[in-house]
């Protein structure tokens, strides 16, 4: 799938079948969506294209009105919604910055200079409650219309159900927040994953090695640090960590996502958002494929599997070291309970 950040690109297709939205979660609905959008570029001769917009809308406007709780939790981080629109099998996606200048465009505008001017679009498929334009005065009539005018087709599809309810990201977001991550799962057809570059974190896991007997290397812990994002999900995990292992399989770990309370104001992790996980065995071959046995700089993927329990704050090492032990145990008791073979990876 090839990648544009806007529309000024001459490697742009100069036709296409596009679909827009945000495709949080790239979740069952949306793989619907995106299965017909390719059945009718092929039919068309064209590549599939998906517009999409960093920030969320939602995103900008909250930032606009100085209103953080306005902002949505966000299911997938722009790596992982792009990852997931190239499983599809999407041709080309646009990534659109959400600014000023398009949150005050016309519909029409809109219309005229993005879809048909910079991308020739021949045919556009959208959701069922499809809105676009400046105060989201656009919708389908208006995107019919206008394709009457210009020359491509308008389709709209119907929500898809899963268990009788309506797949949307918004309840996939509510299943996350709620620790539901077998109905999260049931909804985007997948496990809840995420992932990211390994990071160098407080170095805080080996000070704890001296105070957790048989702990081996302690509490060493792989670090994804995200700036600007509020996650769906948070708490600690049973997890599956992915990308390390040169037979591309999983390791069993248990992780902490969130900001982590901290024991120092001062703390490199600086009150943003951090995914820290700790995987329950680092095998040797995972040294051996390992410079220095470091995993800094790699990309690695984080599938959570069954939540703990939420965030605590620890009055001191001796308690944190006590609460790590404890979710460590708690962690290999699912494992030992639940069948979860450390299966192949299909995508990082």
């Amino acid at each position: 799938m090839r990648i544009f950040r806007g529309l000024h690109h001459p490697e742009l297709a100069s036709a296409c079948a596009l679909t827009i939205g945000n495709f949080d979660g790239v979740h069952r609905g949306h793989q619907a969506m995106l299965a017909l959008l390719i059945g009718e570029a092929r039919q068309r001769g064209v590549p599939s294209c998906v517009m999409t917009f960093e920030p969320h809308p939602r995103d900008f406007f909250a930032e606009q009105r100085r209103q953080p709780e306005l902002a949505p939790a966000r299911i997938a981080t722009l790596r992982d919604k792009l990852e997931g629109l190239r499983r599809c099998g999407v041709d080309q996606c646009v990534v659109m910055p959400f600014n000023e200048r398009l949150a005050a465009q016309a519909p029409d505008r809109f219309v005229e200079d993005s879809l048909v001017g910079a991308l020739g679009v021949r045919y556009v498929l959208v959701g069922d409650d499809f809105r676009f334009g400046a105060h989201r005065a656009g919708d389908y009539a208006l995107l019919d219309a206008a394709g009457a005018r210009w020359g491509f087709d308008v389709a709209r599809m119907q929500s898809v159900e899963v268990h009788n309810t309506r797949v949307s990201s918004s309840a996939v977001r509510q299943a996350l927040a709620a620790g539901r991550l077998d109905e999260a799962a049931a909804l985007m057809g997948r496990p809840y994953s995420i992932s990211g570059h390994v990071v160098r974190g407080r170095q805080l896991g080996r000070q704890l090695a001296e105070s957790a007997p048989g702990a081996g290397d302690g509490f060493r812990t792989l670090n994804l640090r995200f700036a600007h994002w509020k996650p769906a999900a948070s708490g600690i995990f049973v997890v599956q960590v992915f990308g390390l292992m040169p037979d591309g399989s999983g390791l069993p770990g248990v992780a902490n996502l969130g900001v982590r309370p901290s024991l120092d104001p001062n703390d490199v992790n600086g009150g943003r958002v951090l995914l820290e996980t700790h995987c329950l065995q680092w095998p040797e071959v995972l040294r051996q494929a390992l410079p220095s046995g470091e995993a800094y700089g790699k990309i690695v993927r984080v599938e959570l599997l069954h939540k703990l329990h939420d965030e605590l704050k620890y009055d001191s090492l001796d308690a944190l070291t006590q609460g790590i032990a404890k979710d460590t145990q708690d962690a290999r008791a699912f494992f030992a309970s639940t069948p979860t073979t450390a299966k192949h990876s299909p995508h990082v």
